[in-house]
């Protein structure tokens, strides 16, 4: 699944791929799992702002709106 680039490939619910990077994936487990910003900066060892950035960029390429929708697509990708 991991290409030279650094990022991955899943498959959405619309059959279309979107490319998440490592980090965009762990952020999106991390928020399936219910955890909050500042729980996942810490447990990745990034700034809260980091994952901040992070969830933009996973709400904008999932094309939805809010954090319970960024699980509610994490958890249709089967990511564990």
């Amino acid at each position: 699944m991991s290409n030279p680039t650094g990022a991955v490939d899943a498959m959405a619910r619309s059959d279309t791929q979107i490319r998440l990077t490592p980090t965009q994936l762990k952020v999106m487990r991390g928020v399936r799992m219910g955890q909050l910003n500042k729980q996942i900066a810490f447990d990745l060892g990034i700034a809260e702002k980091t994952v901040k950035a992070h969830m933009t960029a996973l709400m904008r390429k999932l094309n939805v709106r809010n954090r319970t929708q960024v699980a509610v697509a994490a958890q249709s990708l089967l990511l564990s």
